[in-house]
């Protein structure tokens, strides 16, 4: 058990965290030990199918077993982080509950993360281990992964997911000549100093107020929060729960890895991919349910599409309000669509099936745990109750939200009131049927969503202004067809005689170690940016001047 907890995490209120364990939202069990319950009684099902194969529980809690028993006995520590950079296939699902079973905390980071997320990462959790997926960034995350460990000497294990160059362990080689018995055995002993307090799976922010910060998921809360979402949704044992999207992200992880696993369904983890490739696959899975964001919109209309809507039961909308073309298209094919709204931070909603098709098209759903999760609609800077169904910030408290990120005192004194996490989301909450339904009206935080991943402007402008040649920087949202919303970069410049291109950006961007997806994609060079009377970038007029401006474009090309 836990006799010196971190001070760096944020505990839960004593009294609060008591009413969740007496109402069931909390477990004393870790989360193995609920995984193990659910492969015992569902032993020779499949509980994992990907591109690379297929395993049946039985098999996964095997074959983890003896993975996390070679890990414990070449010393990697219980209860630290291992950095995870990792793509979605079955391999990746059996490392990710090898390290659990280790007794190891992944974090969650992103293939896409470069030196510079991953250097902050690493400065904050002192991990380890570092776990790369060599199939996936073209190889890239080797070199990342041996210059980290240069730089932080807590890492001394270096992991892969796919086939390990020198100096690297592919976990998927590992522990064969363990003994099974012998296997669960060492793994029963790390898994009994695991208190249901402690963390048991670090997630990221979106970098909303800069780089990520670090979000503790909890042994009492996480796999629960899982389990009731799939209960919401009425999952079961002959569930096949694609999903597209990071596999090891909070979404991918309550929505498709736990959600399936906590009913004894299949997770069917597959890579984003072009519509071909990606409807045949999931044709071939023969997938019951997805969730689905709106760079996949054009996945419907590839010929296969036909042979998924055979299977499919229904649709999980994120990131976005579904257009209505997409919704009425979808209910002509009799799949039932809802939407999800969530945060790595842990606020989730789910549509209830029982609700009407007009409610399902704008609301986001209502809190999964009924009983314990609390949501208030407060004005933004009094943090005051607004009256029901006006519009105002959503603030959330819950036995799955965060009660501080971790090592962040200074940003969690901003970020929470009286428990509750401020979201920084505008919303507002109406009822039907006895249930509230929250419907997001826009975003506080200056962030990007581009194709349901978030990139905070604050975190892109201060990278802007480390070039030589940028005065100042203010980045915005411009829409985007296929991706929602892409980074437009507004800069003016040190020396007017002196301009940069988009070119010298990206190229000062890869210097700096920073993920693809942050980089601006459009740059506007202006004299000077335009202020407000208080004198704050006005970054109404640069949204509004690119929206022009794409529209513009737009119309002269289809003319």
């Amino acid at each position: 058990m836990s006799t010196t907890p971190d001070p760096r995490l944020v505990r839960h209120d004593e009294a609060r965290a008591d009413r969740y364990l007496q109402s069931g939202s909390w477990s004393y069990q870790p989360t193995i030990a609920r995984f193990r319950a659910v492969a015992q009684m569902h032993r020779t099902r499949p509980a994992v199918s990907g591109l690379d194969g297929e395993m049946t529980y039985e098999v996964l809690d095997a074959r983890s077993d003896q993975i996390a028993a070679w890990l414990i006995d070449n010393g990697l520590p219980a209860s630290e982080a291992v950095i995870v950079q990792a793509g979605n296939s079955a391999e990746t699902v059996l490392a990710f509950y090898a390290l659990l079973k280790a007794g190891a905390v992944p974090v969650a980071a992103l293939p896409a993360h470069r030196s510079h997320e991953i250097g902050h990462i690493g400065r904050i959790v002192r991990p380890s281990g570092h776990l790369v997926d060599t199939g996936v960034s073209d190889g890239v995350l080797i070199d990342l992964a041996r210059d980290h460990a240069s730089a932080c000497p807590s890492v001394q294990h270096l992991l892969t997911v796919g086939p390990a160059p020198e100096g690297f362990v592919r976990l998927a080689d590992v522990g064969r000549e363990i003994a099974p018995a012998a296997a669960r055995a060492r793994v029963d002993t790390v898994q009994l100093g695991i208190d249901h307090r402690d963390v048991a799976v670090f997630q990221l922010s979106g970098g909303t107020t800069g780089t990520p910060k670090v979000i503790p998921r909890l042994h009492a809360e996480y796999w629960n929060n899982a389990l009731v979402n799939s209960l919401v949704l009425n999952r079961d044992w002959r569930s096949r729960t694609a999903h597209a999207m990071p596999i090891l992200h909070n979404a991918g992880v309550v929505n498709a890895l736990f959600g399936a696993h906590s009913v004894g369904g299949c997770v069917v983890p597959l890579p984003f991919a072009d519509p071909d490739t990606a409807v045949t696959a999931l044709a071939a899975a023969a997938v019951t349910d997805m969730m689905i964001i709106s760079p996949m919109e054009p996945w419907f209309d590839h010929p296969r599409w036909r042979d998924v809507a055979a299977t499919l039961q229904f649709l999980i909308y994120s990131g976005s309000k579904p257009p209505k073309k997409v919704v009425e298209r979808i209910a002509a094919q009799n799949i039932w669509m809802g939407q999800t709204w969530g945060m790595a931070e842990g606020p989730y909603t789910t549509t209830r099936f029982a609700a009407p098709p007009e409610l399902r098209a704008v609301a986001v759903g209502t809190p999964t745990f009924d009983a314990d999760d609390e949501t208030l609609v407060v004005d933004p800077v009094t943090l005051t109750p607004v009256p029901t169904g006006e519009v105002g910030m959503l603030a959330y408290r819950g036995p799955s939200t965060i009660a501080g990120y971790f090592d962040a005192a200074e940003h969690n004194a901003t970020a929470f009131h009286d428990g509750f996490l401020l979201t920084g989301d505008m919303a507002r909450v109406i009822s039907h049927a006895g249930l509230p339904y929250v419907v997001l009206e826009g975003r506080i935080k200056d962030v990007i969503s581009r194709g349901g991943e978030k990139i905070s402007t604050e975190e892109v402008e201060k990278l802007l202004r480390q070039h030589p040649a940028v005065k100042d920087a203010a980045v915005v949202a411009m829409p985007d067809r296929r991706l929602g919303e892409r980074a437009c970069a507004y800069v003016s410049l040190a020396d007017p005689a002196a301009p940069i291109q988009l070119a010298d950006v990206k190229r000062h961007f890869t210097a700096l170690g920073v993920a693809k997806y942050k980089w601006p994609e459009r740059l506007e060079i202006l004299d000077a940016l335009p202020r407000t009377a208080t004198l704050k970038i006005d970054k109404v007029t640069l949204r509004r001047r690119i929206a022009e401006a794409i529209a513009a474009e737009t119309a002269h090309v289809t003319v």
